[in-house]
């Protein structure tokens, strides 16, 4: 391989960023993808149910400030707006009374004003699980406020990272699929595809990138692989980073968010397109449905954190016959005869990935700005788990590959 600028690791959100940046600067650069397509955790895939579907991010989060979002309406796709209120509550096969559904409101508006307050000084608990022990009907809240809003259970999410969580509405769901919007963002990049990088030298002048395909050298390197990729040192460091770096690699450990899409066929089961349905059941069991999206004939089940997690060790088959036996519990067996294809996502088990998107471990959420200083001015970290208040969004890791690719660019400049 010829040397280069800059080498970026990782063609998802961040990395085609990075690159269409590092490209307007003027500067060369190599874009090195471990899988065989680009777009990370943004994919859109018709071969399951022969529509666009989102295996990965499908909302544009925060949309009054996602670079994409712009680019959808100007690309003709279809939009939605989606203010994701609880719409029908159950608990196990029961509806949830009018007063429940008003507790669990209630409880969840308690703890944004908890939040908003909330000071968590030196030898705190800074575990999510004791804020939301403060509010009233916490089991129903930290549904949302854990496992599916930040893929773990809450007393395995930071108080401080939380805070400086943005909230993401406006939110907007997309027909076409969000993932085939990035798609579109890099499809003029070149991108050198099922080429993982396995090591990293910066004991050099400038860095050197080994593949199998072989090795190339630059000035400086961009990183965008997942933490939870780097923790399992997929790729290797050598020398080794400094402890702070390597170890804030384990502090943002990946939460999980799996979907299971299940067609119905022939009935809409009282329910209107887009309505948000939530079931709660015993030992954080939840599971979460985004009914009929754009009238299609799709239930999209979601489940979140170690439930999650339990979930893809169990299984694709185990999975579809949990969301089927939920389904059939509250609407009838009948319902069984209208299902027709299903699936599980699985980026569990994706070898470079290994999760849905990063939550700081209590304690730890100084980990993100660790990650967001370069080692020895040359190893420079992007991707959602650096975005700022747009953690744990596919535009929030654009605008962190766009800031680091500008970073990057500046101090070549001066060199």
């Amino acid at each position: 391989m010829e040397d280069v600028d800059v080498v970026i690791i990782g063609a998802g959100s961040a990395g085609l960023a990075a690159a269409r940046t590092i490209r307007a600067a003027g500067l060369s650069f190599k874009l090195l993808e471990a899988m065989g397509r680009i777009g990370g955790r943004a994919w859109t895939s018709d071969q399951h149910f022969g529509i666009p579907f989102d295996i990965g991010c499908a909302w544009l989060h925060a949309a009054d400030r996602n670079p994409y979002f712009p680019e959808a309406q100007a690309a003709g796709w279809t939009l939605h707006h989606h203010d994701m209120n609880v719409d029908h509550l159950y608990y196990r096969q029961r509806k949830a009374s009018e007063q429940e559904e008003a507790e669990m409101k209630a409880a969840d508006a308690r703890l944004f004003e908890l939040l908003a307050t909330h000071q968590v000084e030196a030898g705190d608990d800074d575990r999510l699980s004791t804020l939301l022990a403060k509010g009233q009907a916490p089991r129903a809240a930290a549904t949302f406020a854990g496992p599916m809003d930040f893929g773990a259970d809450e007393d395995e999410i930071s108080i401080r990272d939380f805070q400086a969580a943005a909230d993401l509405d406006p939110n907007y769901f997309s027909k076409e699929g969000f993932g085939a919007l990035v798609a579109r963002f890099g499809a003029d990049l070149p991108v050198e595809l099922s080429t993982p990088v396995r090591k990293i030298l910066w004991d050099v002048p400038g860095v050197a990138c080994v593949t199998d395909r072989g090795t190339v050298r630059a000035k400086a390197v961009i990183v965008t692989a997942s933490p939870a990729v780097l923790a399992f040192e997929e790729i290797e460091f050598s020398p080794a980073l400094p402890d702070a770096h390597f170890g804030a690699f384990f502090d943002l450990p990946m939460g999980m968010l799996t979907k299971l899409p299940v067609e119905i066929r022939g009935t809409r089961l009282g329910l209107e397109p887009f309505d948000d349905l939530l079931i709660e059941r015993m030992a954080r069991h939840d599971i979460y449905f985004l009914c009929f999206p754009f009238d299609l004939d799709l239930m999209v089940g979601f489940v979140g954190g170690d439930f999650a997690w339990e979930m893809t060790a169990a299984g694709e088959a185990a999975g579809i016959d949990f969301v089927v036996d939920r389904l059939c519990g509250i609407f009838g067996s009948d319902t069984r005869k209208h299902v027709a294809r299903a699936m599980m996502t699985n980026w569990g088990g994706e070898r470079f990935v290994r999760g849905a998107y990063a939550a700081a471990r209590p304690g730890r959420s100084e980990a993100r700005a660790t990650l967001m200083q370069p080692v020895a001015d040359k190893i420079f970290f992007a991707g959602e788990h650096l975005a700022g208040p747009l953690i744990q969004t596919c535009g929030g890791a654009r605008l962190s590959g766009e800031n680091v690719g500008r970073q990057v660019a500046a101090r070549l400049a001066v060199k």
